[in-house]
């Protein structure tokens, strides 16, 4: 896939920054440090590379295992966990809840910290996610979903042997149903809900693991666990 070019007038900004302090599992699907393409998301970057200079305020690379059967799929990093950290769902009040189930259902191993260099790794599992910048408000564009998909279906098509997805919410839903090539009027997003893909993929859908959303009942961790526990079901062979 050869990735949309910049818009007209958008800045190409200098690479001024070190690289991402993680290993992605599929680098053919990263963006640039200064990615330039989302010109709201770029001077957003830059106001908080102004702010807080010791952050990470970059492209968020994927995480784990390149080899992982399940593949979750978030919606963008968050001010204070992924953006500042540098990996995904790392240190904010959403990590908390992934990082314990993914543990408990074996999909990880080392402690938990809130840190990337905490020795955390994944097993038999990846994150990416469907905007790869941080939108103000946490509250991407349509437009800029468009845009930061084409790095989400090179990262899929680059991990051939996952058979089982997680959406984190409906924006995650709707780039993941799109990357695997179902219909959306068909693939409703609902906490639980299956989607058999056309080449027999299985996407499942979660409430995201927000703040928000637990603190208000939305999602609870029993939820949440049967999400997974149903993922490691069909990476088991249950139908």
């Amino acid at each position: 896939m050869t990735l949309t070019s910049p818009p007209p007038g958008s800045p190409i900004l200098p690479a001024s920054a070190p690289v991402s302090p993680i290993i992605s599992p599929v680098p053919q699907a990263e963006a640039p440090r200064d990615c330039p393409l989302c010109p709201r998301l770029v001077a957003y970057r830059e106001a908080c590379r102004a702010e807080h200079p010791d952050w990470w305020n970059g492209p968020l690379s994927g995480y784990g295992d390149p080899a992982a059967r399940i593949v979750i799929i978030g919606l963008a990093p968050g001010k204070h966990g992924a953006n500042r950290t540098g990996r995904p769902f790392t240190g904010d009040y959403a990590g908390d809840l992934l990082f314990a189930t993914l543990d408990k259902y074996g999909l990880s191993r080392g402690t938990y910290d809130a840190r990337v260099d905490d020795g955390v790794e994944l097993v038999d599992c990846a994150i990416l996610t469907s905007v790869k910048c941080l939108p103000p408000q946490n509250k991407p564009l349509p437009v800029e979903i468009r845009t930061c998909r084409q790095y989400l279906q090179i990262g899929v098509d680059a991990m051939p042997q996952a058979r089982t997805f997680i959406a984190l919410g409906q924006i995650a839903h709707q780039s993941a149903v799109k990357v695997l090539g179902g219909r959306l009027p068909k693939a409703r997003f609902g906490h639980l809900a299956e989607h058999r893909m056309p080449d027999g993929r299985i996407l499942i859908d979660s409430y995201h693991c927000s703040r928000y959303n637990q603190n208000t009942g939305r999602l609870t961790a029993g939820m949440f666990e049967a999400v997974f526990a149903r993922a490691i079901e069909l990476r088991d062979g249950g139908g």
